[in-house]
């Protein structure tokens, strides 16, 4: 006789489906916006953020098919500054190369978009992003259609006056697709089960909060750090040149040295980092102390691990000159830490009860 499913456990079953099609879905496209921010990162590395200098969201993904559609992009490209200042020699050929790192970045961020939108309306549709994961979805939302205005709203300030996009704009451009990133994890992570956990803290909670929000932060300067090519300058551990805090730092004006000084912002991002490994240790410590061997701890002592592995690649880069290889690593592993924070930190909320 054949045993057929029951009508409850058969809901229950494609119940569990979607569930697990929708956190797969979030998990998918957070690693495609963890891909664009890497080509991200070498198209500015490279110098090829100001390659395209026009902003086409939908005829832009068709690059050139000719010569004579290779030689108008390269026209278009000479008639701003970045050509006339620093590359006065380059060739076709030459602009080809800087020209498909942009024409990739772009193109990832428009399959990016599809893959978010397109089965957000399904699921939408099906009534799966309701309540607390509804909310989370929309903020992710708004942070996509966001992105590429920004993206634009940056390349915009090179095409006039300055060799390259302005540093407090490429800071933002990336720290919204590290906001992306982070808040698709979140969703990700609180879409699944986590049984309560008495190690979980309120004081755990709130570390959690503060370490994520270092790490953010953390990201956020490491871009003013590519913008003002900091990395170039000062290239000595653990001291900068023969003092902690070089002269110029900080002048003539506190407030503007932040984002337009490259030795202050090369001081900041040593001194975060220094702070956001030292966070991490003790947050190791604290929960290793008052729960050995459950999640939360091991969770915090990866957290510190990669923290530590992750200023040594820091200093390594700095020792190197910047190389591209090591720059595209400690980026990437500065976005995995940012997205471990997150983990840790829903976790740690849903371990409370929340």
């Amino acid at each position: 006789m054949a045993i057929t499913q029951s009508a409850p456990a058969a809901a229950q079953t494609a119940s569990f489906d979607i569930n697990r099609a929708v956190r797969l879905w979030l998990i998918a496209v957070a690693g495609l916006v963890f891909v664009m921010v890497l080509v991200g990162g070498a198209t500015r590395l490279t110098e090829s953020g100001l390659s395209i200098t026009q902003w086409k969201p939908v005829t832009g993904v068709v690059p050139p098919l000719s010569e004579a559609e290779w030689q108008a992009e390269f026209d278009r490209y000479k008639q701003i500054p970045q050509f006339a200042r620093l590359n006065p020699d380059m060739t076709l050929d030459g602009f080809k190369t800087i020209f498909w790192w942009e024409w990739a970045h772009r193109l990832l961020a428009r399959v990016v978009g599809a893959a978010f939108i397109l089965p957000a309306l399904w699921f939408w549709w099906r009534g799966q992003l309701k309540g607390a994961l509804g909310r989370q979805v929309a903020v992710a939302t708004g942070l996509l259609a966001l992105e590429p205005i920004v993206g634009w709203w940056m390349v915009t300030s090179g095409l006039s006056e300055r060799t390259e996009v302005a540093q407090e704009r490429l800071a933002l451009h990336l720290m919204i697709a590290a906001a992306t990133f982070g808040a698709l994890i979140y969703a990700a992570v609180g879409f699944g089960e986590r049984p309560q956990s008495a190690a979980a803290r309120p004081g755990f909670a709130i570390s959690a909060r503060i370490f994520a929000a270092l790490v953010f932060c953390q990201v956020g300067l490491g871009a003013l750090v590519a913008g003002l090519r900091a990395g170039l300058i000062y290239n000595t551990w653990p001291l900068m040149g023969s003092n902690l805090l070089p002269g110029e730092a900080f002048r003539p004006n506190p407030v503007q040295a932040v984002f337009g000084d490259a030795a202050t912002a090369q001081f900041d991002h040593r001194m975060i980092a220094y702070t956001v490994v030292a966070f991490a240790l003790v947050q190791a410590i604290a929960a290793l102390r008052a729960a050995p061997g459950s999640p939360l701890s091991s969770r915090a002592v990866v957290l510190a691990a990669v923290a530590l592995l992750q200023v040594g690649l820091g200093v390594a880069t700095l020792l190197a000159l910047v190389p591209l290889e090591l720059a595209l690593a400690h980026q990437a592993l500065a976005l995995a830490l940012f997205g471990l924070a997150v983990v840790h930190l829903r976790a740690t909320e849903m371990e409370r009860g929340g």
